[in-house]
């Protein structure tokens, strides 16, 4: 599986990281994230400059995509000529937003008329986009799936997994990232979160 973590300039690290983190805890069987981004380099919101290692077109590829958010995202998202650039395929795609990455999600015709999840800074600006905003960290609707709150990042983490390689896998891999004294808390947690989605 090759999933495309999009990451833009402004970007916030714990959506970016964490997600792609649990992910490639399934590198044994062939999983890889790959920070993807539409320059070779971004800046996240912090001065934390890092190495895009894919770009941007590897989203149309890839097997699951994760978009993530950041304090540019309005910019971003009122960009026709960068929105051109991501092409994806809920078809044959898991498409997972992250925060104000709902946003771009939105823009890209790919939430529709259903309610999603998001931040509560980006909420008004997904709003004024048409899209409902749910009061809650994690929603998915077939194989298209928002996350609010950068912490949510593992729910679309294990929403993926799940959905890819069976729930044991994604319990195994939040228990790894869940702090010591609380693991079963977690994956309890995670649990009962996305398994609603999984049917």
């Amino acid at each position: 599986m090759q999933i495309a973590v999009l990451t833009f300039d402004g970007f916030n690290e714990l959506d970016s990281f964490i997600a792609a983190a649990i992910l490639n805890r399934l590198r044994p069987r062939g999983w890889m994230a790959h920070i993807t981004a539409p320059t070779p380099r971004v800046t996240s919101m912090n001065g934390v400059a890092i190495e895009a290692q894919k770009p941007l077109t590897f989203a149309a590829e890839a097997d699951m995509v994760l978009i993530g958010s950041g304090i540019r995202t309005r910019e971003f998202a009122a960009d026709d000529s960068l929105l051109q650039q991501i092409r994806l395929d809920p078809a044959r795609q898991l498409i997972g937003a992250q925060c104000s990455g709902t946003l771009l999600l939105a823009r890209l015709g790919l939430v529709g008329d259903l309610p999603a999840c998001t931040d509560m800074t980006t909420k008004p600006w997904v709003v004024e986009a048409g899209v409902a905003v749910l009061d809650a960290p994690f929603v998915a609707h077939g194989n298209v799936a928002t996350a609010g709150g950068c912490l949510a990042s593992q729910y679309l983490a294990a929403w993926m997994i799940a959905r890819r390689a069976g729930w044991d896998a994604a319990a195994a891999a939040i228990d790894y990232v869940a702090p010591v004294g609380e693991k079963q808390a977690w994956v309890d947690r995670a649990s009962a979160v996305v398994t609603p989605y999984l049917a």
